[in-house]
């Protein structure tokens, strides 16, 4: 009789992949093509942060004359390709330059012009 799981043959487990299932080498790679596309993109499910982030983010590149598309990602797979746990986030040209709290216009003006130049 084995006390506090002494003894007791221990069996080994697959590790949990990142994207449960559907985690193949091929959605891998389409995460990866999708990260490195150039653009802003905000990342969440659609809540009220996400949504005060997005119009944050249009009005700071209307003031700066900049390209105003903005692509919204609420897939879950998606958002996690990127490394980010806490919604929203704030992505350009592919890199994660916020995330977990809603940045107001000028914070998102000062991130523009340090990424962008």
């Amino acid at each position: 009789m084995g006390l506090f799981g002494f003894g007791k043959k221990k069996t080994e487990q697959a590790a949990p992949s990142c994207c449960g299932a559907s985690c193949t080498p091929e959605t891998m790679k389409q995460a990866e093509t999708i990260k490195a596309e150039p653009g802003v993109k905000i990342l969440g499910g659609g809540c009220d942060k996400c949504n005060q982030l997005e119009a944050a983010t249009i009005q700071a590149l209307s003031e700066l004359g900049m390209d105003s598309t903005i692509d919204h990602v609420n897939d879950f797979e998606k958002i996690a390709a990127y490394g980010v746990m806490t919604t929203p986030a704030l992505v350009i040209d592919g890199k994660v330059v916020s995330y977990g709290k809603v940045l107001k216009k000028d914070e998102v003006i000062e991130i523009l012009k340090k990424v962008r130049g």
